[in-house]
């Protein structure tokens, strides 16, 4: 954080009013609002707007004329209130941490490892404003200077998804405003506030001017496609599934926009034979169940050698069925609930078309009611985690980015069947492998298609200085550090002539 003593209160509490748009500074809305639904209660706790296409169109027009006067004021000065931003996010922990718990099931670990993450990646972006210097290249002309500067890419359309959605939009938010970008933020619709208004609040506390961050709230339906689309929009950050990024790239190209896509993954973690499998259980059930594996980089599959596998099943079935499940606001939690019925339906449809198909459940399977959560049976969206054994690349619960607290464990007989299992996929986003021997495992590593490999470790790794994306369908385009730097600027050459040219005519 940086040197400061002043205290900074923000209205972040679940019952406050969350009934405004955010578009040149907060500003009464008499339209339509939407319900945001708690997933542990399945009752509304807030109304936010329900935002229209004019209220887009408003948005970017709004963006694009203070961009100018953004990009000019000095690194110092945008250092100044990204600084101020991680700040103010601290102050404000608890509250942060409770809207999360609330609005996306997260348990107490997540939430913690959320706010972390969203505050690490905001203070390495107060970073950038003095990381954007040019570079000088000699001239094959004489008495000619070149120099290459970077410059902010304009008005910058960031859209978010609701399982990190605190997160996942302040990674794109905060670079782009460092490099003095403008932004138009659209928020899942399940998670309007963590992952929109709460960043408007955050950043209008740190001072930042009227008009550089505007926010739009609603649903894809109404607004997706204008978020997407807009004429106005230099760069359009997408995070989501991999069919809907394909629709966002698309719209986002035809207008010449650059399309930074996060998209799907199909995780695979690799247990070879040589590997500890206390540990690597450890990691797989980490990997798999945290936020219910509502994870873009969480373990999909379970790739286990097959000298280990029954000791690495019966392991991990122990694990699973002993993690608690219930309101993600007790201290003990570790399981939450699913975002909505549709993700809920979706996963244990896939479980049951697995076990059908030759797979055997090991534990889990089912939607459950936890002790002290006043809920119908069939609303309940709490998810057990879920084993399945003998399961194979081509069952649902595998072959499809599953998004829930479930571990389908395929065997393998040697390294190489190991990485063309993990390579049978579209996806190429993050993955682990295990083993004793590091040479072989990074031999594996090297081979398995992915944008992102962690050694000894699960997938759920995200660092603020280190590249974060993925390979083939998994997107386009990187975060953090100074990759984000090149997706959010862009060069531009400047020459300069010293002295009189001698021209052939």
């Amino acid at each position: 954080m940086s040197d400061t003593t002043e205290s900074t209160a923000v209205a972040l509490a679940p019952d406050d009013d969350w009934t405004s748009l955010y578009i040149d500074g907060e500003r009464d809305v008499d339209g339509e609002t939407i319900a945001v639904e708690n997933p542990t209660t399945r009752e509304p706790f807030a109304e936010v707007p329900r935002g229209s296409v004019d209220d887009v169109n408003e948005a970017y027009e709004t963006a694009a004329e203070a961009q100018e006067a953004w990009a000019e004021r000095s690194p110092a000065g945008r250092a100044e209130i990204v600084s101020k931003a991680v700040d103010v996010l601290h102050e404000n922990r608890e509250e942060v941490s409770q809207l999360l718990a609330v609005e996306s099931g997260s348990s107490r670990v997540k939430a913690q490892a959320e706010f972390g993450n969203a505050a690490g990646v905001t203070s390495e972006a107060a970073s950038f404003p003095n990381r954007m210097g040019g570079d000088y290249k000699d001239s094959n002309i004489a008495g000619k200077d070149n120099i290459v500067k970077r410059e902010p890419m304009g008005v910058v359309g960031v859209i978010s998804p609701w399982n990190f959605p605190l997160h996942l939009s302040i990674r794109a938010v905060a670079p782009a405003l460092a490099t003095g970008n403008t932004v138009v933020l659209k928020p899942a619709s399940n998670t309007p506030i963590t992952g929109g208004l709460l960043l408007a609040r955050i950043f209008e506390a740190a001072g930042l001017p009227e008009g550089v961050l505007n926010v739009v709230t609603g649903k894809g339906s109404d607004i997706g496609d204008r978020m997407a689309g807009h004429p106005e929009a230099d760069v359009v950050a997408f995070t989501g599934s991999t069919p809907v990024g394909r629709q966002v790239a698309k719209q986002a190209v035809d207008n010449l926009a650059l399309p930074a896509m996060e998209l799907g993954g199909n995780g695979p973690h690799v247990v070879l034979e040589d590997a500890d499998v206390d540990q690597a259980v450890d990691a797989g059930a980490f990997g798999s169940f945290l936020h219910q594996g509502q994870i873009c980089i969480s373990i999909n599959r379970h790739l286990v050698h097959e000298s280990v596998y029954d000791e690495y099943v019966e392991k991990l079935a122990e694990k699973a069925a002993s993690l608690p499940i219930g309101d993600p606001r007790d201290e003990e939690t570790v399981v939450g609930p699913i975002i909505d019925e549709s993700q809920r339906d979706e996963m244990l449809e896939y479980v049951e078309e697995t076990v059908d198909a030759g797979a055997t459940l090991e534990t889990g399977g089912d939607s459950v009611v936890p002790d002290g959560v006043d809920v119908d049976d069939a609303d309940s969206l709490f998810v057990q985690p879920t084993v399945l054994s003998e399961a194979t690349n081509e069952m649902a619960a595998a072959c499809n980015e599953h998004f829930g607290p479930i571990a389908p464990v395929i065997p393998f007989s040697d390294d190489e069947e190991a990485v063309e299992l993990a390579n049978d996929t579209e996806y190429g986003l993050a993955a682990s492998v295990f083993s004793a021997d590091r040479g072989r495992a990074e031999d594996v590593a090297d081979d398995v298609d992915a944008g992102m490999v962690h050694l000894n470790d699960m997938p759920v790794n995200d660092e603020p200085h280190v590249p974060f994306g993925g390979m083939k369908a998994s997107g386009i385009g990187r975060f953090n550090g100074e990759h984000v730097l090149e997706e959010f600027t862009q060069p531009k050459w400047v020459s300069v002539q010293r002295e009189p040219r001698e021209y052939p005519f």
